[in-house]
């Protein structure tokens, strides 16, 4: 199966990234190209990678997953995983690509996880 990805609209400073197939050494460059525009804006926060539907990551996949993850940190943002069939998150896990706490089993979870960090932020507590 090929890659396929799909940006959605964003919402505010939040950008879901949908990927499915497989994310290789032959189309991780797909990915990079269609990501350049959106890590590259100066209003995301947040960019949020849907894997629901991805098979296969290898090596190159997890390095544009890091380069997105490292643009967005270099001005404060951050880069979450969603819905990563289990063969994902255990290269995920194996090679420390993405920390633990920012890989979330659904959407719900992720958007509990988002609620309460505001929470806090409009509370004035730490995150």
């Amino acid at each position: 199966m090929s890659l396929k990805i799909a940006i959605g609209a964003r919402v505010a400073d939040r950008q879901v990234v949908v990927v499915e197939g497989r994310l290789d050494s032959i189309s991780y460059h797909e990915l990079d190209r269609q990501m350049t525009d959106v890590i590259e804006d100066p209003a995301l926060e947040t960019l949020v990678f849907d894997l629901a539907k991805l098979d296969y990551i290898s090596s190159a996949g997890i390095r544009s997953v890091f380069r997105a993850r490292k643009a967005l940190a270099a001005r404060g943002g951050r880069v979450l995983i969603v819905n990563p069939q289990a063969q994902v998150e255990k290269v995920f896990d194996i090679v420390k690509a993405v920390p633990v706490k920012e890989i979330f089993r659904s959407t719900e979870e992720l958007d509990h996880y988002l609620d309460r960090i505001q929470k806090r932020i409009v509370n004035g507590e730490d995150d």
